[in-house]
Parts: structure tokens; C-alpha cells; sequence
């Protein structure tokens, strides 16, 4: 059994994802599956349903008529948004639980999480006018995989972060000290949850320096995102700003006018967004 599978197995003991999440998981993959399917899942956890109203009718999506039922929020929003929705609120609640140091907080993690997240979903519709859910959905998991180790070894947690800063890559780092990385662990994870294969494979990647992956990927969408937010201030880690691949900087640099424009934007999406990552 390798290491990030000892790591998933342990930590799975301990915290799994809402049950009613994985069911959603499981409905957006199955193509015979309908909104009515959809609706049903939802309802059995009427907490959750509270939560899911509130943050429908939030600035953050800015409809133009109030949703007062699951059903009317599904036919605004669609399945994959109602999904995203409820995997956020699951993961912020972990996110937010005890377990910090001088070198890592839970909190400032899960706001570059929120950042990367609604960045990645500006960057997938305005750069390249694809639909935004998926990659705001990797973004919010893509470093889950550090809540893994800071809770199963602490230690040696607290040892790569504190290590971090010294130029090399926190990959490195991970590795030296626990004999896996947050990248492997998060795609694990992913492939428990039963999270699109795109998903899966940018979750693993997004820490690649080279390789033949598009900037209209996942994987570069998010790398691109994590880039732009971490010279917002935004970062997983105090004072670690990811670098960007050269063939990504290139492409922003060709683009430079329009991630001008998303980047002044960024700011007000982070404000509207505030009841939906608790910032």
C-alpha cells in the first residue's frame, strides 16, 4: 500500500465527506440521473437545505428572483451548482476546525481555497468561455489533501511548512518528510468521492512545472489561479507564492488585457462570495 493511500485510509477513520455530498457525487456522474433525483438526495438533510437557500440567493449569483425551494434553486442553478454548493459547505466546516501553528493555519488554507475557486471559475468563462463549475469545484478541493497530513502526522506537517520558503517546491518538502504529497493524497480522495476524471488528473497535477497540459486545462486553470491569487495575498502557506510555469506566463503574457481586467474584478467576486466561504 503506498503512502497517500495510508494517509486516505487513516483520515477516513477519522472524517469522511457528508453523506449526502458523495450521494450528489454519485448522481452527477450518472447520466440517467434527474433533477428530481437531485432534489430528493438534498432534502434529506433539511440543515443543509437551509444553508444551500441562503447561499442561492447571495450576491454571489446575483438572481434577480428570490429561491425559496431545492427545486426552483436546481432549475436556476442546475445539478453540478447545487452540487458544488453543498461539497463547499462540507469541506468549510472541516476546514474550520482546530489544528494550527505559527506555520500553518486551517483558516488562512481554506480562504486561498475560496480564492483559487472563485478565480478559476473567472478565469475557465472569461478567458476561455467554458463553463466555470468544475473549475470551481477543483479549485475549493485542490489542497485538501494538506488537511490530510496536518491531521494524520502533525508533525512532520508542521516540518514542511515550516521548511517552505527555501525555494524549493512544498512537493519536495512533502515527499522528504512524509513520503507522499497533498497532490496524491487529494487524488485519492477524489477518486473515492467519485469527482470527474478532470477533476482527478488536475487535483494530481497542479503542481506540475512542465508537461504538454493546455492553459484551458484544469490543470492550468488552477495553476494560473493559485499564480494570481498568491500575489493578492492568498496563499495556502504564509509568504510561499507559487511560480508559474513558463508556457502559462507566456499565454497570460499574450492575454495580459484581459486578466488586467479579471484581476481588478477579482476583489468585488471575493466580497460577493463572502456568505459562501464565511470570509
Amino acid at each position: 500500500m503506498s503512502q497517500a493511500k495510508k494517509f486516505v485510509r487513516k483520515f477516513k477513520d477519522i472524517k469522511t465527506l457528508p453523506h449526502v455530498v458523495t450521494n450528489l457525487s454519485r448522481l452527477i456522474a450518472d447520466e440517467d440521473s434527474t433533477m428530481k433525483d437531485f432534489e430528493e438526495v438534498i432534502k434529506m438533510d433539511p440543515i443543509l437545505v437551509v444553508r444551500l437557500l441562503r447561499l442561492v440567493n447571495s450576491p454571489f449569483y446575483g438572481l434577480s428572483q428570490r429561491v425559496d425551494s431545492i427545486g426552483r434553486a436546481v432549475a436556476y442553478l442546475g445539478m453540478k451548482n447545487l452540487h458544488n454548493l453543498a461539497v463547499t459547505d462540507a469541506l468549510k466546516n472541516i476546514f474550520q476546525e482546530q489544528g494550527q501553528s505559527q506555520a500553518f493555519a486551517r483558516k488562512q488554507l481554506w480562504l486561498h481555497c475560496a480564492a483559487v475557486s472563485i478565480c478559476a471559475k473567472m478565469i475557465a468563462e472569461r478567458i476561455f468561455g467554458s463553463n466555470g463549475d468544475d473549475a470551481y469545484l477543483c479549485g475549493i478541493l485542490h489542497d485538501f489533501g494538506l488537511i490530510v497530513e496536518s491531521q494524520i502526522d502533525p508533525k512532520n506537517f508542521i516540518a514542511v511548512c515550516e521548511a517552505c520558503g527555501d525555494g524549493r517546491s512544498i512537493i519536495i518538502h512533502e515527499q522528504e518528510h512524509m513520503g507522499t504529497d497533498h497532490c496524491e493524497i487529494g487524488h485519492l480522495l477524489t477518486l473515492d468521492w467519485e469527482m470527474p476524471g478532470s477533476i482527478q488528473e488536475a487535483i494530481r497535477n497542479h503542481h506540475l512545472e512542465e508537461g504538454s497540459y493546455e492553459p484551458d486545462s484544469l490543470t492550468g486553470i488552477i495553476q494560473i489561479a493559485e499564480y494570481i491569487t498568491g500575489q493578492l495575498g492568498y496563499t495556502a502557506l504564509t509568504d510561499v507564492v507559487p511560480e508559474l510555469p513558463e508556457h502559462l506566463v507566456s499565454h497570460m503574457q499574450v492575454n495580459m488585457d484581459e486578466y488586467k481586467v479579471l484581476i481588478e474584478d477579482l476583489p468585488e467576486e471575493m466580497r460577493n462570495a463572502q456568505d459562501l466561504y464565511g470570509g
